[in-house]
């Protein structure tokens, strides 16, 4: 429990500062946006394009980073509800909010305040009504069972202790037929234990990484079908650590 405790703390330090900072790479004392590295660039290495990112209030792509981008490969359908997992300052959710249209619903879901409040004005900027964010753990998400079509995640979930408590969640929370795309990092050989052991590894997505194929398997034990990994990237330079998206399915009634 004191490990799990230290760890988000730890998490919920960093990912504040980000969020007061006002871009993605506070990690340095004193860094700027011009710091940053142009992440706008950054994102659009990702997969997201200039038009999504221009559609977006500046607030939300300054501190916008991940692993990937799931939500343009979780096609999404006009009128869905759908489930942000760890949505920080908002973009994936604010880029879902515009592919399912007025008819449709996005839920954000984090535990870190200042990221919520940060989400909350990038929304309000970009005059988007159909999204809402929620404080909360995604361990334990503050929503009925059943009540949302699609799951989307961008690296957030290596944050967390106990990926199967993530996964039985989402699992839960999803309508009979209802999917899930989320992006994340993944061993592809052994991590050191100073990192695994490391806090500013954790909140650095890196330490939490779990074996690619153990990954998979608890998607598969949480009770998911069709489990697949759609997208892989190269490993991370210093890391055996790969990016990759995976998709799948909860299966009808």
């Amino acid at each position: 429990m004191a490990q799990i405790k230290h760890v988000k703390d730890t998490v919920r330090q960093h990912y504040t500062a980000v969020a007061q900072s006002g871009h993605c790479c506070n990690d340095e004392a004193g860094a700027t946006t011009s710091d940053c590295n142009d992440n706008a660039g950054h994102l659009q290495e990702l997969g997201y394009t200039p038009a999504a990112l221009a559609s977006l209030p500046e607030g939300a792509v300054a501190v916008g980073a991940g692993c990937g981008n799931p939500t343009a490969l979780a096609s999404l359908k006009p009128g869905e509800t759908v489930l942000d997992l760890g949505s920080g300052g908002g973009i994936d959710a604010l880029l879902a909010a515009q592919r399912v249209g007025p008819q449709g619903r996005v839920l954000g879901v984090d535990m870190t305040p200042a990221m919520l409040e940060k989400a909350r004005k990038n929304a309000k900027a970009a005059g988007v009504e159909n999204v809402e964010f929620l404080q909360g753990e995604i361990e334990h998400l503050p929503l009925e069972d059943a009540g949302v079509d699609v799951i989307i995640s961008n690296c957030v979930i290596n944050l967390s202790l106990d990926k199967d408590a993530v996964f039985a969640e989402s699992h839960r929370v999803l309508k009979p037929g209802g999917r899930l795309l989320v992006s994340g990092l993944v061993t592809v050989g052994e991590l050191d234990a100073a990192t695994r052991q490391s806090a500013e590894a954790w909140a650095g997505c890196i330490a939490g990484a779990l074996d690619r194929e153990v990954y998979v398997e608890k998607l598969r034990n949480a009770g998911f079908k069709h489990v697949e990994v759609v997208q892989q990237s190269e490993r991370l330079a210093g890391y055996p650590v790969v990016s990759i998206s995976v998709g799948a399915v909860k299966p009808p009634a």
